[in-house]
């Protein structure tokens, strides 16, 4: 990385398939951080899109010399997407993640930017309203976000808060240290703990593109969030297997009362299917379980690097070309 060249902010952003709305965002995000007033960079980090978004993001470079293009080599996922292009940032104050769709405004920055004092590391944007989203959509982040409020084993993830935030330098440093391969980011935000504050926004609808999140992305996301963070799945699958065994041998007990007391009858064939395929439920959905955790453990002791990159051009000490 080049040494004469230290920003003051560094803005990151992880994008996957944005060729749409990358131009817009970057006029916005400049007008933004321009208005700040302190030398800054943003961090493009190209997550193995399939369209233009790498040529848009170079076409950016060449028109803006405070632009960084981090192609990674194939797609790895928003999460690691998002480190790598923490890994790049090279802000000496502040460390802002943003997403390009502009859903997350960029124009909320200068409050985040307001609202950071020397006491606070991080200054969070928090959901006031979630425009252009479906209401089961809001409804399951809604639970979710309170669901992962009960296991987060001592871990507070705010709730309605995404990974749009403004974070010090010394925050970013020790969140750097966690070099886990199953990475739930807002979870990981919360766990390095430090001082922080929250500043509410209006989310607004996608600009441009299509989502690449759908409910089968999403469920796996959480799953990710909720087994990266708590191990009350696999304590709860005990007490179900404890409370499980207490039945049975309750029903045991009545089904030898009644064969004393009124004899051996072949009728009930019914319900002990019904117990057998119960139970065997049971059993496949906590061996699954387990094998969620196992998998964890066998991704990590595989010690693979988070991501790889293909090309990395970093941001050079100039001021925007002007547009003819």
């Amino acid at each position: 990385m080049p040494s004469g060249f230290s920003p003051a902010f560094s803005v990151v952003v992880p994008c996957y398939n944005e060729q749409e709305v990358l131009p817009i965002f970057h006029q916005r995000l400049s007008a933004v951080m321009e208005g700040i007033g302190a030398p800054w960079e943003v961090v493009y980090v190209n997550d193995g899109s399939r369209d233009q978004t790498l040529a848009g993001m170079y076409a950016l470079a060449e028109q803006d010399g405070r632009v960084s293009v981090v192609n990674l080599s194939r797609n790895f996922g928003k999460e690691i997407a998002l480190t790598a292009g923490l890994d790049h940032a090279r802000g000496t104050r502040g460390i802002i993640v943003i997403d390009a769709d502009l859903q997350d405004p960029p124009e909320v920055i200068a409050d985040l930017v307001t609202a950071w004092t020397d006491d606070v590391d991080t200054v969070y944007a928090r959901r006031n309203t979630r425009e252009g989203e479906s209401i089961s959509k809001r409804l399951t982040a809604w639970m979710f976000y309170r669901v992962m409020k009960r296991l987060g084993n001592k871990v507070v993830i705010p709730p309605d808060t995404g990974d749009f935030r403004l974070m010090s330098r010394r925050l970013v440093d020790s969140l750097l240290l966690l070099r886990e391969r199953h990475r739930f980011m807002k979870g990981l935000f919360a766990w390095v703990g430090f001082p922080s504050r929250a500043v509410l926004y209006d989310r607004a609808p996608r600009s441009a593109g299509k989502s690449s999140f759908n409910y089968w992305s999403l469920w796996n996301f959480a799953l990710e969030g909720i087994t990266s963070f708590s191990v009350l799945p696999l304590q709860l699958s005990t007490y179900m297997g404890l409370g499980i065994s207490i039945l049975a041998v309750c029903y045991g007990i009545w089904i030898v009362g009644c064969t004393l007391l009124f004899g051996n009858r072949v009728a009930g064939y019914p319900s002990l299917m019904a117990v057998i395929l119960f139970l065997g439920g049971i059993q496949l959905m906590t061996v699954g379980l387990i094998g969620e955790y196992v998998g964890r453990i066998f991704n990590e002791t595989k010690k693979r690097p988070l991501y790889l990159v293909e090309a990395y051009r970093p941001a050079q000490e100039k001021e925007r070309t002007p547009e003819a």
